[in-house]
C-alpha cells in the first residue's frame, strides 16, 4: 500500500494495462486523523463534485463522516478517487452550514420556523397564480440534486403550477451536450461508455480538459498511455492542459473558431475518402450537404482562421480518419461559445461519417459538468418534458398527462421551455415575480454579474433560495431554506455515460435542515396540487417511492429505468440505462445496431436551426428523416459576436481548476482544496506579458466592455492573444462574507448565448490586461500541477502536506491485493 499527497499528485499511481484488457483495481482511501479503518461503518454513495460518477463509500464514526474510500467493484472508477472525492466530504461539517430557515424582515434575514418559511413561499405562489397565472413563477435548479428530487420538481412545476419557466444551471455547462445529441440523434443520451477508453486507438478531446474536470477518467487514459498499444491523443484547447501535454497532436485554435476547425478536419476526412459509405447510406441522412459545406474549408484556409499549423491540422485529421477505434469527448471549450451546438454536432458528424458508434472503442461522449446533469435533463427539471418526451408532439404530452393523471392542456407546451437567461430577462421586465433557486449560485455563475445582481435585488421579485450555505445568491433572498446534502439523504444519480448510482443516507443533516425532496413534498402539499380525480398530484412520500414513480414515467422511453431497483444498485456496481426487460443488466453503448431513437413519432426533438435557434416543425422533420436515421447537419463558420479591437485586443476565456468546483460553496470550505487554489488568477502568454510589461505575480486589471477584475498574473503556456480566468471566485471570500472588489470572472462575460442550446457564452469576450501599481508581487497562487503551470521555475510547487495523504491499494491479482 502506498501513501500519496493527492494534491501534489492529482492522478495518483499508475496501473498500466493493454488495449482490450480490464482496467486494474486501485482503491483510494482518505480518513481524518485518528479514524480507524476497521471500526468505521461504510455507507454506499458516489461523487457529488463532478460528473464522472466515481463510486465510493462514506466512513461514519459516531454519527460523523470521517472519510471515504473508492468502490473497487464499480464499473466507473475501479476504486479510484479524485481530489474533490477524497477531501470534499469535509464541507458537510462546515460550521457555517444553514440549519434553520431564514426570512427577510426589515431588510435583514432572520431565523424562523419551517412553518412560517414554507407558509410564506406557498402563500406568495398562490397570490401570484391568482393575479397573473403560472407565467409569474420560475424555478432555477442545479446539477447536484438527486433524480427523485428533480422528478418531483418537474411534476409540481409542469403538472401542478403549469409554468414553462423551469431550467437548471446545467444550462451554463452542458445544455449543448443535450442539444447536440438531439440534433444528430433526435434524442438525448450519451452513445458511448467509459469502457471505450479500454479499447480505443485514438482518443480525441475537443475543448475538454479531462485531466482536471474528470480526474478519474483521465487516470484511465494515463494507464492506457503507460501500457502496451497506447492510444494516440488529439487535443483541441488553447491552454497547455495536462491533456495537451500528453497529446500526439495539440491544436490550440483561437477562441470562437471551433466550427471552422471541425469543418477543416471533416474536409480532410471526406477528401481522403476516410468515410464508411455503407454505414452512412444505411443509417444517416444529410451527408451530401456536409460534403458540399466542408469543401469550403480546406486546411490552408482553416489554419489561417484558427491560427493553427496546417501540418498539425492534417495530422489530426489523419488520426481521426484512419483509426479503427475512435473515442471522442467534448466539453466546455466547445459548449460555452457562440456556435456551441454547431461545433459539437460536427464532432458527432466525424463519428457518423466514419461509422464509429456502438462498438468497443468507438464511443462518443458529449460530456456533462455536474454529477447529476443527466438527471436534470431526463426528469424534466431543465424545462424539457420528463423521460425525453417531445414537447412538440401532442401524443407525447398526452402520454405524460396519462402518467400524471391530469389534462394534457395543463402541461405547458405552447412554446419552447424558457432558458435561464430568458428567465432573467422576464424577471428584469417584471413578468416573472417569483424565482425559486435550488442549490446553485447565479449571483456568481451567470454572465454579466452586475446585471444579474440588479435583477435578483429587485423588491418586486420574490426570491427563494434553497441551499446548504448562505451563498452570494442566498444573501439576496426573501426566504432561505436550509437543505440537506450528499451523505445526509438518500437518492439516485446518473453520470455522463448513463451509469445510475445509489447514494445512501450516512448521517443526519445539521439542525433543522431538510432534504430537497422533503422540501418539495411539503410545498406540493401546501399548494394542494391535485390530479383530475382529486387525488394528490405528487403521490410518493420518500426517495424509493419517488424512484418507483419515475420508473413508470420512463417506461418505454429511451432512458428506461424499469429494470432498476434500489436493491439492484446496492452492494455492487452502478447500472447503465436503458435497463428493462430487454436489457436487464443495462446497456453499455447506444446505437450498436445502427438504430436510433429518431423515428418521427418517438423522437425527443425535431431539432433546431443552428443559426437562428428556431425549432423545426414536425412536418419538416418527417420530410427530412422519415425513417428515423441519424442526422448529419452541416454548419458554416460565423465569427464571434465580440471580436478583439484596439481598445480590447485580447480574448478572455473562463474555466475551471481541478481543486475547486463551481462557485466554491463546498470546495472553498475544504482545507486541502482551498489551500491549493485560494484566489483568482489570470493566465497570460509570455509574449503578451512581455508586450504589456507584466511578470509572474504582478497584480493586473482585466477589463471588458462590462467591467473589471483584479487578479495576479500567471505567465503560462497559454496561446498568445488569449487570457484565462477561473470562474469559481465570487465577490466575497468563502467564510468571510464581505464584499471585495472585482474577483468574479463573470463580471466580465457577456449576455449572449448559442442560438440552439441557449448556453451562455463564456469563451469569447474581448478584453485588455494592464499592470496595476509598480514592482513585482509574490507569485500567483494558481496551481502549478495543472493547466495553470507557470513558465517560471521559481514558483513554489502546489502541495497538500500531511493532511492530503491518501492510501492507494493496488490489486495485483484477481485473488487479492498487495
Amino acid at each position: 500500500m502506498a501513501r500519496t499527497d493527492r494534491i501534489a499528485d492529482v492522478w495518483g499511481t499508475r496501473t498500466p494495462y493493454a488495449r482490450g484488457a480490464t482496467w486494474p483495481v486501485r482503491v483510494d482511501t482518505h480518513l481524518e486523523d485518528g479514524a480507524d479503518l476497521e471500526s468505521v461503518d461504510w455507507v454506499q454513495t458516489a461523487s457529488i463534485l463532478h460528473s464522472n460518477g466515481d463510486a465510493l463509500d462514506i466512513a461514519v464514526d459516531d454519527g460523523r463522516i470521517v472519510g471515504v474510500r473508492g468502490r473497487a467493484e464499480d464499473r466507473v472508477n475501479h476504486g479510484r478517487l479524485g481530489p474533490k472525492d477524497l477531501y470534499g466530504w469535509q464541507a458537510n461539517a462546515s460550521p457555517d452550514r444553514l440549519t434553520r430557515p431564514l426570512v427577510r424582515k426589515g431588510g435583514e434575514l432572520v431565523e424562523t420556523s419551517w412553518e412560517e418559511a414554507m407558509g410564506l413561499v406557498a402563500s406568495r405562489t398562490k397570490e401570484l397564480l391568482a393575479e397573473q397565472g403560472p407565467s409569474a413563477v420560475g424555478f432555477y435548479t442545479t446539477g447536484q440534486l438527486f433524480l427523485e428530487e428533480y422528478y418531483t420538481l418537474g411534476v409540481l412545476a409542469h403538472g401542478g403550477i403549469g409554468t414553462n419557466h423551469v431550467d437548471g444551471n446545467t444550462r451554463l455547462c452542458t445544455a449543448t451536450a443535450a442539444a447536440s445529441l438531439k440534433e444528430s440523434f433526435a434524442c438525448d443520451g450519451q452513445p458511448g461508455s467509459y469502457t471505450d477508453i479500454d479499447h480505443a486507438d485514438v482518443i480525441a478531446l475537443f475543448g475538454h480538459n479531462m485531466a482536471e474536470t474528470q480526474t478519474v477518467l483521465w487516470m484511465r487514459v494515463l494507464d492506457r498511455l503507460d501500457g502496451p498499444d497506447p492510444p494516440a491523443i488529439v487535443c483541441v484547447d488553447p491552454r497547455p492542459t495536462p491533456v495537451a501535454r500528453a497529446a500526439t497532436v495539440h491544436l490550440a485554435p483561437r477562441p470562437g473558431t471551433n466550427v471552422a476547425l471541425m469543418n477543416g478536419l471533416l474536409h480532410e476526412i471526406i477528401a481522403n475518402d476516410w468515410v464508411d459509405h455503407d454505414y452512412v447510406d444505411a443509417h444517416a441522412v444529410g451527408f451530401d450537404e456536409l460534403a458540399k459545406r466542408v469543401r469550403e474549408y480546406p486546411p490552408e484556409k482553416v489554419a489561417r482562421i484558427c491560427d493553427v499549423p496546417e501540418v498539425d491540422l492534417r495530422e489530426a485529421a489523419r488520426l481521426l480518419g484512419t483509426t479503427d477505434r475512435l473515442l471522442s469527448t467534448v466539453l466546455q471549450g466547445f459548449y460555452q461559445s457562440h456556435q456551441a451546438t454547431a461545433a459539437a454536432v460536427q464532432v458527432n458528424n466525424v463519428h457518423l461519417v466514419r461509422g464509429m458508434l456502438g462498438r468497443p472503442g468507438c464511443g462518443l461522449l458529449q460530456m456533462n459538468g455536474q454529477p447529476t446533469a443527466e438527471n436534470t435533463r431526463e426528469a424534466g427539471a431543465d424545462g424539457d418534458l420528463p423521460a425525453f418526451r417531445n414537447w412538440s408532439n401532442d401524443a407525447h404530452v398526452a402520454d405524460l398527462a396519462r402518467v400524471w393523471n391530469i389534462d394534457p392542456m395543463e402541461i405547458p407546451h405552447y412554446s419552447p421551455p424558457t432558458h435561464v437567461m430568458q428567465m432573467m430577462r422576464y424577471a428584469e421586465q417584471g413578468s416573472i415575480r417569483m424565482l425559486w433557486v435550488q442549490a446553485t449560485n447565479p449571483a456568481v455563475s451567470l454572465p454579466e454579474l452586475g446585471r444579474i445582481r440588479s435583477i435578483l435585488e429587485q423588491e418586486r421579485l420574490f426570491l427563494v433560495v434553497q441551499d446548504i450555505f448562505l451563498s452570494e445568491t442566498a444573501q439576496l433572498a426573501d426566504v432561505v431554506l436550509p437543505a440537506a446534502t450528499w451523505g445526509e439523504k438518500t437518492g439516485t444519480f446518473t453520470n455522463t455515460d448513463r451509469t445510475v448510482h445509489l447514494s445512501e443516507k450516512a448521517v443526519d443533516p445539521p439542525g433543522e435542515a431538510r432534504s430537497d425532496l422533503e422540501i418539495l413534498l411539503d410545498y406540493a402539499e401546501r399548494m394542494d396540487l391535485r390530479d383530475k380525480d382529486g387525488e394528490p398530484l405528487v403521490k410518493w412520500h420518500d426517495p424509493e417511492s419517488a424512484f418507483e414513480a419515475w420508473k413508470e414515467c420512463s417506461r418505454g422511453r429511451p432512458c428506461d429505468y424499469t429494470g432498476i431497483t434500489y436493491d439492484k444498485l446496492r452492494g455492487g456496481s452502478g447500472v447503465q440505462w436503458p435497463c428493462n426487460d430487454e436489457n436487464p443488466e443495462g446497456t453499455e453503448r447506444l446505437y450498436a445496431d445502427g438504430k436510433f431513437f429518431a423515428d418521427p413519432q418517438y423522437c425527443e426533438s425535431y431539432g433546431r436551426d443552428m443559426v437562428t435557434g428556431a425549432p423545426l416543425e414536425p412536418v419538416e422533420y418527417k420530410a427530412m428523416n422519415p425513417s428515423g436515421k441519424a442526422i448529419i447537419k452541416a454548419a458554416a463558420y460565423v465569427p464571434p459576436h465580440e471580436m478583439p479591437s484596439e481598445d480590447f485586443p485580447l480574448q478572455l476565456i473562463t474555466g475551471r481548476t481541478v481543486y475547486q468546483f463551481h462557485t466554491r460553496t463546498k470546495t472553498g470550505r475544504i482545507p486541502q482544496l482551498q489551500a491549493a487554489a485560494p484566489d483568482v488568477w489570470v493566465e497570460i502568454s509570455a509574449g503578451d506579458a512581455e508586450l504589456l510589461g507584466i511578470t509572474e505575480g504582478d497584480l493586473t486589471q482585466i477589463t471588458t466592455p462590462r467591467g473589471g477584475v483584479r487578479a495576479r498574473a500567471r505567465v503560462s503556456g497559454i496561446r498568445e492573444g488569449v487570457v484565462f480566468l477561473p470562474f469559481h471566485y465570487g465577490y466575497w471570500d468563502v467564510g468571510d462574507q464581505h464584499e471585495g472588489a472585482g474577483r468574479a470572472a463573470n463580471e466580465l462575460t457577456l449576455t449572449d448565448w448559442d442560438p440552439a442550446s441557449k448556453q451562455p457564452i463564456f469563451k469569447t469576450a474581448a478584453a485588455r490586461v494592464s499592470k496595476v501599481g509598480q514592482g513585482a508581487g509574490p507569485p500567483s497562487e494558481a496551481p502549478t500541477t495543472t493547466a495553470s503551470a507557470p513558465l517560471s521555475a521559481h514558483v513554489p510547487a502546489t502541495r497538500g502536506g500531511p493532511g492530503a495523504q491518501v492510501d492507494e491499494e493496488i490489486e495485483e491479482t484477481a485473488g487479492g491485493r498487495r
